[in-house]
């Protein structure tokens, strides 16, 4: 069970939703800030959308860093064999036209 809350002025919005009804959440937000006789806003419905999709995508990562116990992981390269790290390259950055940059990357007055 999820919880999903906002408290604006005398107003309470309490949202109390399970993993799988998170679209009909996000409709209901929506709604709610297309009501003018509420003060829910859009800014309102924005902010509590972005909580409700964050929410779902660490429930995701959850369930899918948990290795299942049935069955057993096996690395798919030997024990003897340890790949090296890729060398990361580094981009250079390109200021946009009409700004100036510094070499530490801060903007010349």
């Amino acid at each position: 069970m999820n919880v999903l809350a906002l408290v604006k002025n005398s107003e309470r919005y309490v949202f109390l939703y399970d993993d799988d009804s998170t679209e009909s959440v996000l409709q209901k937000l929506g709604q709610y800030a297309a009501d003018v006789e509420l003060s829910f806003s859009w800014y309102d419905a924005a902010v509590l959308s972005q909580k409700v999709r964050r929410l779902q995508e660490e429930t995701i990562a959850k369930t899918s860093a948990v290795p299942s116990s049935s069955t057993p992981s096996i690395p798919s390269t030997p024990p003897s064999v340890v790949s090296q790290p890729e060398p990361v390259s580094r981009r250079e950055s390109v200021p946009l036209p009409g700004l100036r940059f510094r070499g530490s990357g801060g903007f010349l007055p």
